[in-house]
């Protein structure tokens, strides 16, 4: 754990016995079946119910609610721990808590809350979260999933598409256009519940990594929600949800931190054991750069996460600092990976050892919850109006 002069990130107790809570489940419960629930793209209902009774899916939630009452700093300790071992389940879990159950929980009414958040928080119902469609990513404010007023409903007609959970979820949250196209006050956010008629899931995204971590489509048909289950006042879903993100980053940043970790930690231990030339690798300069380069740029990201994370639980404006995180750690797990595989050589290439789905799992941090692109416009864009 990290730790500096004024020991502002010096671990606690409490994060301490997270790490080592989820080192342990993670030896027992997911190491043994990783590459199953990779190779078959199934999702880990058991796994991911076992999260939530160890309390792991309603990090952020207060004890009211039937939560963890932890801090985000707790949080991104749990993530960085689970991405180890399987950054696809580390990404449900961070998608699960962030979005769809933060959503509610920052912005939600006290009815909705008691009614969802412990579902949520206690693993019996899994949560997602839709914003992105066929035809906007970045460009939400030109999405074509709307929603029309009809007495005490509203009917939402269209896709979400690339939705973590979407067929697999008891409830999600979804942000539609109410009002103009482009207009950032034209849309609002909905609690939709499974097995609302006219809502279901489409296609399921067959995909390059993050395999155990459910992908697919939101569709609605003429699906009628009561007024009741919109999340705030009309118009406010597109403000709401970028708030949601601002968290939401600094959970993919630890995600990206786990996995940087994890390749960096098997780097190690395979440079120690794999010889050649009669010596093992380690010892060769050209292996120890690459270490010490990958070394240098994770323990930034680390402390790039944790910052942004101290600064959400400071209540402070985490707008650009999580950004930042993001999209640091997002590449830092890239290229960390990459590197790894070069380490491990042939048989970082093979699926026997564990650098080659870091590899492929990687890649989704720099793509998910704003692309690289999409972060540098946001630091951007917050450096300019602090001038």
């Amino acid at each position: 754990m990290i730790e500096t002069s004024i020991n502002t990130f010096a671990e606690t107790e409490n994060q301490a016995m997270i790490r080592q809570m989820v080192r342990e489940f993670g030896e027992r419960h997911i190491r043994p079946v990783v590459m199953h629930y990779d190779e078959t793209q199934e999702f880990p209902f058991e796994i991911f119910k076992q999260l939530g009774e160890l309390g792991l899916l309603g990090v952020l939630v207060p004890a009211e609610y039937d939560g963890s009452g932890f801090t985000y700093i707790d949080y991104v300790t749990a993530i960085v721990e689970l991405a180890k071992f399987c950054p696809a389940i580390a990404l449900s879990m961070a998608a699960h808590n962030s979005l769809c159950t933060g959503h509610i929980l920052q912005h939600g009414s006290e009815e909705q809350k008691r009614k969802y958040l412990p579902l949520l928080a206690t693993g019996k119902w899994i949560g997602a979260w839709g914003l992105t469609e066929p035809n906007t990513g970045s460009d939400a404010g030109r999405m074509q999933c709307v929603a029309k007023k009809d007495g005490e409903y509203w009917v939402i007609n269209g896709t979400k598409n690339f939705i973590t959970h979407a067929s697999v979820g008891n409830v999600a949250v979804v942000i539609v256009r109410t009002g103009e196209m482009g207009d950032s006050h034209g849309m609002s956010a909905f609690i939709v519940e499974k097995g609302t008629p006219g809502f279901s899931a489409g296609k399921k995204e067959n995909k390059l990594g993050m395999r155990a971590s459910d992908t697919a489509q939101l569709v609605f048909d003429n699906c009628r929600v009561h007024e009741s289950q919109m999340i705030g006042k009309e118009g406010e879903g597109f403000i709401q949800s970028m708030k949601v993100l601002d968290g939401g980053r600094i959970s993919i940043a630890a995600l990206s931190v786990g996995i940087a970790k994890g390749a960096l930690e098997a780097s190690i231990k395979y440079a120690k054991q794999r010889e050649q030339f009669g010596q093992a690798i380690v010892n060769f300069q050209a292996i120890q750069f690459k270490l010490a380069e990958m070394a240098t740029e994770v323990e930034a990201a680390e402390l790039l996460t944790y910052q942004a994370a101290w600064m959400k639980d400071s209540g402070k404006n985490v707008n650009k600092e999580s950004a930042i995180a993001k999209y640091y750690a997002s590449e830092v797990a890239v290229r960390t990976s990459t590197e790894a595989v070069q380490i491990f050589g042939g048989y970082g290439y093979t699926k026997e050892y564990p650098v080659e789905k870091y590899y492929r799992d990687s890649k989704l941090c720099t793509i998910g919850e704003g692309t690289s692109e999409i972060q540098k416009l946001v630091i951007a864009r917050a450096l300019l109006k602090s001038l």
